[in-house]
């Protein structure tokens, strides 16, 4: 029986490709945006706003115009191509409905954000910390309700020494992290209306704990599965 190929499970056919349409849509009106808009904007944009949610930088009207919309583009050009790289390209197949949602997600991400930064350089009023905190929380709900579903590889996930040296540690850690990233989210939506300090400190507080509470399960339920394998041989001797 042949050996089976180590790249199966991911390509760019058109097959594989065309339920992310509604992609395809929200990028191009994302483009089209940036393109009407353009003239309608003042010479200098604010493209940065601090924690009080007041403007700290200004940048030209084209970075306002087209930063997002490009990023946003080659976010999505990124995670399409860099499956091709990874040693462990066939196991994409295995969740390969989960990472169109993320695609997807962080496209959606990057709209949400367009629309409160073009709303700011119109001149309209808008709750900067609010938006951003929203549309964070959001993002991080969606990120959180497929985590559990990402199979090993190099690129996508709680990539860490421990998740990448067994695959048992990288299920439990991601199944944890989709509970941690789905309450962090929700937690940002609560925060999302103040403007405090202390909500601020919370909230920052929140992202620092999504990030270490994963990467700390990580080693220890590694360090956990090498000790209980280490007692294993103790009684086998």
């Amino acid at each position: 029986m042949p050996e089976k190929n180590k790249g199966e499970g991911y390509a760019l056919t058109w097959e594989a490709l065309k339920p992310d349409w509604p992609v395809w849509v929200v990028l191009a009106g994302l483009l089209a945006a940036a393109v009407i808009l353009y003239p309608l904007l003042p010479e200098r944009v604010p493209v940065h706003w601090n924690w009080r949610g007041e403007v700290d930088r200004y940048g030209s009207r084209f970075e306002g115009a087209f930063t997002a919309p490009l990023l946003a583009l080659g976010i999505y050009a990124l995670m399409l191509v860099t499956p091709l790289i990874d040693p462990r390209r066939e196991n994409y197949a295995r969740f390969a409905g989960a990472y169109r949602l993320l695609r997807g997600a962080f496209v959606l991400f990057m709209a949400g954000i367009y629309v409160v930064w073009m709303a700011a350089a119109l001149g309209y009023r808008v709750d900067i910390g609010f938006a951003v905190k929203t549309v964070l929380g959001l993002l991080f709900i969606a990120i959180g309700n497929v985590l559990g579903q990402v199979r090993f590889n190099y690129f996508v996930g709680v990539r860490t020494p421990w998740t990448l040296a067994d695959e048992a540690v990288w299920r439990r850690t991601h199944r944890l992290a989709a509970k941690v990233w789905v309450l962090g989210g929700l937690v940002c939506l609560v925060l999302a209306p103040f403007r405090t300090l202390w909500a601020v400190v919370a909230f920052f507080s929140v992202l620092t704990l999504m990030t270490l509470v994963p990467v700390a399960f990580s080693c220890f339920y590694y360090l956990r599965l090498g000790l209980r394998g280490a007692g294993r041989k103790e009684k086998g001797k």
